[in-house]
C-alpha cells in the first residue's frame, strides 16, 4: 500500500493515530487515495475516518464514484501501489496496514479480513472449479488437507443456499447463473469465518428471497464470531435491517455519519435528504414522481473546493453561498465518540426548518 511515486507519503506511526477509538477493531484515520492518471490525479478518498468495533456492521452509502469501494479496497491493500498513493492510518485490530508488506496482508486477507467483491463474474477465475477456489484460502490458512477444503466448500456452498451442493462444488463459474456466482462469492469470503468481513453491494444480483437468507448468514456469523462487517449497498432499506451505524459518502469525503436509525429518521445533510427523497415510500401515492437529487457528482480530478456538494445543493443561501464554496466543513464529532455528525454549514436550527418544510 506504498507508492512509488514522487508524492510525498507520511510514514506510519508506530502508536495508535490521533483519536482512534479505544474499542474500534478496525480504526481509520485520515485516508486519501489518490489514482495517478494521464489525466492528472484523483482523489477518490479525501480525508476520510471511521471507526467501527467487533459485532457491529457498518454501512456505507453514496452514489457511485463516492468512494466507498475504494476505501475498502484500501482496507485490504489492494490497491496497484505503481499508480496509486495511500496515506493515512488504517489499523485492524491495533495493527497498521498501511505502508505494511504484501506478506503482511497476505497473512489477513482471506483469513482475518475478507470481502465480497461486486462483480462476481471477474473475480472468480474461469479456469479453476468453483469448490477449488473456495477450498484454496481454506487450506492456505488452516492448513487442511484437501478432503477436508473440499468438505467445507460443499459445507459453504450449502450454507448460501446453492442446491446439490456436493455436485456443483466441482462446477466451473461459467456453468452457474448470475445469482449462484454471487453466492459462491460469499461462500468464498465465509470460509475462514473472518473477524473483518466487508460486503460490496452483496446481494445486487439475488431475488429478494435468497437477499434475505443471504442477510441472515452474515448476522448469523456476526452473533457467532462476533465479526465486524462493512456493508457498501444503494439499497437503504437492506441498510436499514442490518446495519447498526451508517456513513453517507459523497466525492470521497464523509458527509453524514451516526447510528443507522437516526440517520434515516433525522437526516442532517442536504445530500442525504437527497437520497431519501429519491426513494419510493410505500406511504406515498402509487403515481408520485421521485424526487432526484439535481445536477452530477463532481469530477474527483477537479472537485470543487469547500463543501464538495455545494454545486448541487439548493440551500447554500441559507449557510451562505461564498461559506459553502470556500470553506470545508468539518464532521464532528470523532468518529470514535460514536456520536452524530453532518458536514454541513447550516446550523441544527437551519436544518430542522429546512426539513419540516419540505
Amino acid at each position: 500500500m506504498t507508492s512509488s511515486s514522487t508524492e510525498p507519503t507520511p510514514a506510519a506511526a508506530p502508536g495508535p493515530p490521533p483519536g482512534a477509538g479505544d474499542d474500534a477493531f478496525l480504526s481509520v484515520r485520515d485516508l486519501y487515495v489518490h489514482f495517478h492518471t494521464e489525466d492528472g490525479t484523483v482523489k477518490a478518498v479525501d480525508g476520510l475516518s471511521f471507526d467501527l468495533p467487533r459485532g457491529r456492521t457498518l454501512g456505507i452509502v453514496g452514489e457511485s464514484g463516492s468512494g466507498k469501494s475504494v476505501t475498502n479496497l484500501a482496507v485490504l491493500g489492494l490497491h496497484d501501489p505503481r499508480h496509486t498513493t495511500v496515506r493515512g492510518h488504517i489499523r485492524l485490530a491495533g495493527q497498521e496496514l498501511t505502508g505494511a508488506p504484501e506478506r503482511t496482508l497476505e497473512k489477513l486477507r482471506g483469513n482475518t479480513m475478507a470481502m465480497i467483491f461486486q462483480d462476481s463474474l471477474t473475480a472468480l477465475s474461469p479456469y479453476y472449479t468453483v469448490g477449488r477456489q473456495i477450498a484454496e484460502p481454506y487450506r492456505k490458512h488452516t492448513g487442511a488437507s484437501r478432503r477436508e477444503a473440499r468438505r467445507r466448500a460443499v459445507e459453504m456452498l450449502a450454507k448460501v443456499g446453492i442446491p446439490e451442493a456436493g455436485r456443483r462444488v466441482d462446477d466451473y463459474p461459467h456453468q452457474f447463473s448470475g445469482g449462484m456466482r454471487q453466492r459462491a462469492m460469499i461462500a468464498m469470503a465465509l470460509v475462514n469465518n473472518p473477524d473483518l468481513l466487508i460486503a460490496d453491494e452483496p446481494t445486487t444480483a439475488l431475488d429478494v428471497t435468497v437477499q434475505a437468507q443471504i442477510l441472515d448468514l452474515l448476522q448469523d456469523l456476526q452473533r457467532e464470531f462476533g465479526s465486524a462487517i462493512i456493508l457498501i449497498t444503494h439499497d437503504l432499506g437492506v441498510v436499514a435491517e442490518v446495519a447498526d451505524d451508517l456513513l453517507v459518502m459523497y466525492a470521497g469525503r464523509a458527509v453524514e455519519r451516526g447510528p443507522v436509525r437516526e440517520v434515516l429518521r433525522e437526516p442532517r445533510h442536504p445530500y442525504t435528504w437527497g437520497l431519501l427523497d429519491s426513494m419510493p415510500r410505500l406511504t406515498g401515492a402509487p403515481d408520485a414522481p421521485l424526487t432526484p437529487i439535481p445536477g452530477a457528482p463532481p469530477s474527483l480530478l477537479s472537485p470543487p473546493a469547500g463543501c464538495p456538494f455545494h454545486p448541487r445543493c439548493a440551500f447554500t443561501a441559507e449557510a451562505g453561498p461564498d461559506r459553502c464554496a470556500g470553506e470545508r466543513p468539518s464532521l464532528p464529532p470523532e468518529p470514535s465518540a460514536g456520536g452524530r455528525g453532518a458536514a454541513c454549514h447550516l446550523t441544527a436550527e437551519q436544518r430542522r426548518n429546512l426539513r419540516r418544510s419540505r
